[in-house]
């Protein structure tokens, strides 16, 4: 997994709190992802639909070229 800006509770922590307000705008989404957008592609990948992929990059990215 690749993914782009995730908002979670952390991010206002990291001791940057100038940026938070602007943090996943960069993404042609204009926003970070939530956890729970994630998670499918996680649950794909250790299910037995994704059981033959490999060696693969998924970039959840939100539209940012990865």
């Amino acid at each position: 997994m690749a993914p782009g800006p995730v908002w979670t509770p952390l991010i206002p922590s990291t001791g940057w709190p100038e940026h938070v307000p602007e943090f996943g705008q960069d993404t042609p989404l204009g926003r970070a992802a939530q956890p729970a957008e994630l998670a499918p592609a996680y649950v794909l990948l250790a299910s037995n639909e994704g059981s033959y992929i490999s060696g693969a990059v998924v970039p959840v990215t939100g539209g940012k070229p990865f």
